[in-house]
């Protein structure tokens, strides 16, 4: 039986590569630098190289907030100051957008009262905060854990174990958690020793040395997988 849902934030409820558009769009205008489908792609692999730096105890958050953009504006060639003022103007611009996953609000009225749900995210505090507060869908949650607040990142078992001991009566045996990220999410859960649930809505292919329990494509699958367990 499941008695408590971990949810992923980005790319599990919000669509963070829409709200990751928006952001970088408005941030880029500001020092007259071109959005191209180009630019957006590669600030994509570059960001996402960084996040998984931190994942691994690499490098330091605020140390992601400026290379992301170090790296991007040396490739664009052009001024680091202009870098430097994006990294300051674009989390602030994310955090006042969102964009649901499909499903995503449905579901969550559909679990609320079913379940006890946690939010467990790496995302930046701010940005976190403020994209909560303007959705609206903080008041599913029975626990909001953000990496920055518990001083650990998924998916360090001590991120788990410090949100953990916050809720009473916690069982791992009644736990699963939901999400996008082989890496961060279900490792994460795996070192936990809770059950883990890929979200996997664009077929990635999987990881031969992370053993997912569970697959699948869209969060409407959720709710009937759950009442199996």
């Amino acid at each position: 039986m499941v008695k408590d849902v971990l949810f992923d934030l980005d790319d599990t409820l919000f669509d963070f590569h829409a709200d990751e558009r928006v952001a970088l769009e408005r941030a880029l205008s500001e020092v007259g630098v071109p959005f191209t489908d180009e630019v957006r792609g590669r600030y994509s692999v570059i960001n996402e190289a960084q996040w998984k730096a931190l994942e691994r105890g690499e490098i330091s958050r605020e140390q992601v907030k400026k290379r992301r953009f170090e790296l991007l504006f040396e490739e664009l060639q052009k001024p680091l100051e202009q870098g430097m003022q994006v990294a300051e103007s674009y989390p602030k611009y994310l955090a006042e957008t969102f964009h649901y996953m499909p499903g995503a609000p449905e579901l969550l009225e559909l679990l609320y009262g079913n379940y006890r749900m946690f939010l467990v995210s790496n995302g930046n505090l701010s940005v976190q905060e403020g994209r909560l507060a303007k959705s609206g869908i903080g008041r599913y949650f029975e626990g909001i854990y953000i990496s920055e607040v518990l001083g650990a990142e998924k998916p360090s078992k001590l991120f788990f174990d410090r949100a953990f001991s916050d809720v009473e009566d916690f069982d791992p045996a009644q736990a699963v958690i939901v999400g996008d990220s082989l890496t961060s999410d279900m490792q994460g859960g795996i070192a936990a020793g809770i059950r883990t649930i890929w979200f996997n809505p664009y077929k990635k292919a999987a990881h031969p040395d992370i053993k997912v329990d569970y697959e699948i494509a869209k969060l409407r699958e959720l709710p009937e997988l759950l009442q199996k367990l």
